[in-house]
Formats: C-alpha cells, sequence, structure tokens
C-alpha cells in the first residue's frame, strides 16, 4: 500500500491527458464553420448551368402578348396643304364666295390591337421551346392635326363678308384625309406590321424559347 501511494505522488503533471468532456475552444469552431462554407461554395460552383426553360401554353402566350394591349409601333408626321372653298349664292352677286388656302402639321399612329389576339393565333410545342404566334392585321389608331396654319384666305371680291366657320371645319376634314393618304402612301401599315413583329418577338427572348411571328397582312390603310 505504501508504494502504490508513492508511486501516485511522483507522477509528473506533464503524463496527464485532458478530460474527453472538455468543450471545443472558440476559435476552432470558427475554423470548422469556415471550412464547412468553403466545401458548400466549392460545391455549389462546381454545378453544370441548366438549360431548362420554363414551359410555356397557349394561354400563357396569349396572357403575356394581349397585356401589351394597343402596340403603337409607327407614328408618321406630315405637312400638307389645304384648300377649302365656299359657294357663292346669286342673289349676292357671288360676293359671299369664299377661299381659303391653309398648311396643316399632321400626324397618323398605327399598330396592332393586341386584344383581338386568341388561342387560335398560338402555337406552342410540347416542350415549349418553339412558339409560332400570328398576329392580326395593323391598323391605323389616330390620326391628329396638331396645327393649321393660314397661308391665304379670300372673302369675297372686296373682302368684305365675315370669314364662314366651315371653311376652317372643311380645312380640318381635308387636312386630316391627306395626312393619312399620304402616311398610307409612305408605307405605314408595312412598317406598323413589321415593327409589331420585333417587339413582340422580343417579348419572349428570355425565355429561350425559338418565336417566329408572322401577320396575318399589313392591314387596310383607313381610319375606323
Amino acid at each position: 500500500m505504501t508504494n502504490t501511494s508513492k508511486n501516485l505522488n511522483n507522477t509528473p503533471l506533464s503524463d496527464t491527458k485532458p478530460s474527453a468532456d472538455q468543450p471545443m475552444s472558440l476559435g476552432k469552431m470558427v475554423l470548422l464553420l469556415l471550412g464547412l462554407m468553403l466545401l458548400l461554395f466549392i460545391f455549389i460552383s462546381k454545378q453544370p448551368p441548366t438549360d431548362e426553360i420554363e414551359v410555356l401554353t397557349r394561354e400563357g402566350v396569349v396572357t403575356q402578348i394581349q397585356s401589351l394591349n394597343r402596340l403603337q409601333t409607327t407614328a408618321f408626321s406630315v405637312d400638307t396643304i389645304i384648300s377649302s372653298k365656299k359657294q357663292g349664292n346669286w342673289y349676292a352677286l357671288w360676293q359671299d364666295e369664299q377661299k381659303g388656302l391653309f398648311v396643316a402639321h399632321g400626324r397618323v399612329t398605327a399598330g396592332i390591337d393586341l386584344n383581338k389576339l386568341s388561342a387560335s393565333n398560338v402555337q406552342v410545342s410540347e416542350d415549349g421551346k418553339n412558339i409560332d404566334i400570328t398576329l392580326p392585321s395593323a391598323e391605323v389608331f389616330e390620326v391628329y392635326l396638331d396645327n393649321i396654319e393660314v397661308y391665304d384666305i379670300d372673302t369675297g371680291v372686296f373682302g368684305l363678308v365675315n370669314i364662314d366657320p366651315k371653311i376652317f371645319n372643311q380645312a380640318q376634314i381635308a387636312g386630316k384625309k391627306q395626312v393619312l393618304a399620304m402616311a398610307c402612301r409612305g408605307g405605314m401599315m408595312q412598317m406598323a406590321s413589321d415593327n409589331a413583329k420585333k417587339q413582340v418577338q422580343g417579348l419572349f427572348e428570355l425565355t429561350g424559347a425559338t418565336v417566329t411571328v408572322h401577320a396575318l397582312s399589313d392591314g387596310r390603310c383607313i381610319k375606323r
């Protein structure tokens, strides 16, 4: 018994082992956490990119296109000269005859009413990667006369008659017709149809799908 006590008392302190229940230090926990985050980052960065696209349906395509409502794609600015005339009366010896010459500055807007698009105008492949769209015909939206300038006006031989407001009304009506006619001759409907195709095609570019856009026709160049 005496020898055993002597050996225990003479055991050096450096040979004692730490307890297995000793808690991990804060520094080691931080290093371990950083290591796990690094491994997670490397794992994510090594993943191959996915080429999957959102599968579109005919109804989904129609809804997205109709959200554009009336797609105004073209605006023409036109300057034209207008003549307007009021016939004189025989009992006034034609002294009430009036003639006017005006310069009109007008605009015409055209585009496609996408609310007229239906599901029958859209074809989507089963995988949603190919979309074929047929747009309604282009149409004239508005014809404006921004300004009418009086170039010359004649109110009878002696100019004693007041200007008839009908002269200006006739000038406005004739001015809109001429502005529209000049815009039509300038190929406005073709431009409206082509621009609409480009804008609708660009709407689906981010989906990764191959989109083909047609138009029924360029449309009649008349104001409804």
